[in-house]
């Protein structure tokens, strides 16, 4: 199985009730500048989220059922919307993560979200491109925080195995609280947090992040993320490859200790 997104992609939540949106403002002759201006959003924001290309925000809904006179039917949709918390090539990603026992991750220029901190996740979010509405923005720093639970609040605990290429670290955003945060991370004893410098980086490392996943029911799937799009596999000769490349890199990263005291480095010169 392979799920592939690009940006066009989007959940058929946000596009089922952005159309209906549409076909209730039509009919109660309500143009996208009114409902814009009563929700305090532009018309293009309000175009776009009755495309479904946005999602439908709640304050929208709300709006749009009162002023469409729509009797809760719009504002019904708010709890299946909730569920769409992460851009769409992201979900069928999301939804396999719940269901891992194990997770290995290379990330070669941010810091994992599951070991962000809000403040780093805040900032990316923040400035996400195109930008998002304060709404969204908020939805999605709370949902990126919930995920963490990942690192402790499962019996029995997920293996964690990250690996981290220097770029990521030498970031402006990563202030000494997020160092601070990997260090805390690492010595959780179901999770491996190792450094990749940039002496030891080998072709492999430079092709992109990449994840590999292992779901309760031992499917194992390699998901990998670019700027215009993103890949879910299960197709066995796939996640071969990527296991591949990822045993290639975790060779020339550094050990655990060996990267905690890198970090331990960086945090004496902040």
């Amino acid at each position: 199985m392979s799920v592939q997104y690009n940006s066009h992609s989007s959940p058929a939540a946000w596009r089922y009730s952005g159309n209906q949106m549409k076909r209730w403002r039509t009919k109660a002759n309500v143009t996208r500048e009114e409902l814009g201006a009563a929700a305090n959003y532009s018309p293009d924001t309000i175009k776009s989220m009755e495309q479904g290309v946005r999602m439908p925000t709640p304050r929208v809904l709300d709006v749009a059922d009162e002023l469409c006179r729509a009797e809760g039917l719009l504002s019904a949709a708010k709890e299946y919307l909730q569920k769409e918390r992460f851009p769409a090539r992201a979900q069928d990603f999301m939804e396999r993560e719940k269901e891992a026992v194990s997770l290995w991750w290379y990330e070669t220029l941010y810091i994992p979200g599951l070991l962000q901190t809000k403040a780093y996740a805040k900032v990316l979010i923040e400035n996400h491109v195109p930008p998002l509405d304060e709404e969204t923005a908020e939805e999605r720093i709370a949902a990126r925080l919930e995920r963490q639970a990942i690192l402790t609040g499962r019996k029995p605990p997920v293996a964690l195995s990250f690996v981290l290429y220097e770029a990521a670290l030498r970031s402006p955003q990563v202030d000494e609280e997020q160092l601070h945060r990997l260090l805390d991370v690492s010595r959780l004893r179901n999770v491996v947090v190792q450094v990749l410098p940039f002496e030891r980086a080998v072709p492999a490392a430079l092709m992109g992040p990449l994840v590999l996943l292992e779901t309760r029911d031992h499917e194992r799937f390699a998901y990998m993320e670019g700027q215009l799009g993103s890949d879910l596999s299960a197709d066995p000769g796939a996640v071969s490859r990527a296991t591949e490349r990822l045993s290639m890199i975790r060779a020339q990263a550094f050990s655990p200790d060996e990267s905690a005291r890198f970090i331990e480095r960086m945090v004496d010169q902040t």
